[in-house]
């Protein structure tokens, strides 16, 4: 019987006076606006660029584009291995609660949306870059994410996460920049058109291993499609205002750190290649330090490495070899 590990989930709200927790990936996009002496001008206008998009898209008995705003807490989920009250921050994610306005009422949203995981960093920023640079030609080690994905589904089957939520997560991330997406016929009233790929990125596959599949959608409005990760049924398990919270909330974050794919001042085409060089773009108003993004990265994934990995590797070997996870993923 594998062990069982404790999962404790707490939330702070995402608003102009949030500042990250000790603990928070400063990777993260929510985390790094909130820092540098421009944080609180950053969160006013990204939460209205939030706000006004939600209204485009739910434009129905909305004259004037101002019935909904978007209320967003920063889920963190903290893990137990030992049980003896030293936990280790595991995810973050986060959860949106819509605000109608004309109806006076508070109307659940997303749960999932942005993803951040210290694992994924170890994962990414330092087994992946270790093999890769003694093995430049070959394929990722062939039990890449295995351990991440496992934690996470006991996450998602764990009595805390019950308790708290009741639908499955939805995670909407950038395309893949070194694929190539092709529009499809296929039209959703809210997600708009969806673009399929020939071959999933490396990003695709670790999500997988989550117990996620993935579906590509361009709303109206939007200059890009977005990758939209998720268990079940995206198209009949959420509502249009949960979808919309999702598309609002990712597609903003998208704009501020990725301005060459979803800030670009022309549309995908039916024949789509993501490109961070792509010239013709627009900036936000928001400053947000990409480089040090991807600096940090590394430094969380030596972080994980010599706090979570290494201390619980017996464990978490012991752990993840009896673990069963979901194999029911397209």
């Amino acid at each position: 019987m594998s062990k069982e590990f404790s999962c404790s989930i707490k939330s702070i709200r995402f608003d102009e006076n949030y500042h990250p927790a000790d603990n928070t990936r400063l990777t993260t996009n929510f985390a790094n606006l909130a820092r540098g002496e421009q944080r609180e001008d950053n969160l006013r206008k990204t939460l209205t660029m939030i706000n006004n998009r939600f209204n485009t898209l739910a434009h129905w008995d909305n004259p004037t584009a101002d019935r909904y705003s978007v209320e967003i807490d920063i889920v963190s989920v903290d893990m137990d291995i030992e049980g003896n009250g030293d936990a280790f921050p595991v995810i973050e994610t986060l959860k949106t609660t819509i605000i109608d306005h004309k109806e006076n009422k508070r109307i659940n949203g997303m749960i999932g949306n942005s993803f951040s995981s210290y694992v994924r960093d170890y994962d990414f920023s330092v087994v992946l870059l270790d093999h890769f640079d003694k093995n430049p030609t070959s394929p990722p080690p062939e039990h890449f994410g295995d351990l991440h994905g496992k934690l996470f589904q006991y996450l998602l089957n764990s009595d805390a996460y019950k308790a708290n939520f009741d639908k499955q997560p939805v995670i909407c991330l950038s395309v893949s920049t070194s694929k190539t997406y092709h529009r499809t016929n296929n039209q959703h009233p809210v997600l708009g058109v969806e673009y399929k790929q020939d071959e999933y990125s490396l990003t695709d596959d670790y999500f997988h291993k989550m117990g996620l599949v993935v579906r590509y959608f361009k709303p109206e409005g939007s200059v890009a499609p977005l990758a939209f990760y998720f268990a079940g049924d995206l198209l009949s398990d959420y509502t249009d205002l949960e979808l919309i919270s999702a598309i609002s909330t990712m597609e903003t974050f998208q704009k501020i750190y990725r301005p060459e794919i979803y800030n670009a001042n022309s549309s995908a085409g039916q024949v789509y290649q993501p490109s961070l060089k792509y010239q013709d773009y627009s900036l936000t108003q928001i400053v947000y330090d990409r480089e040090e993004r991807s600096q940090m990265a590394v430094k969380q994934g030596k972080f994980t490495e010599t706090h979570f990995i290494k201390p619980y590797q017996d464990i978490l070997e012991a752990w993840a070899a009896n673990y069963a996870v979901n194999e029911n993923v397209a």
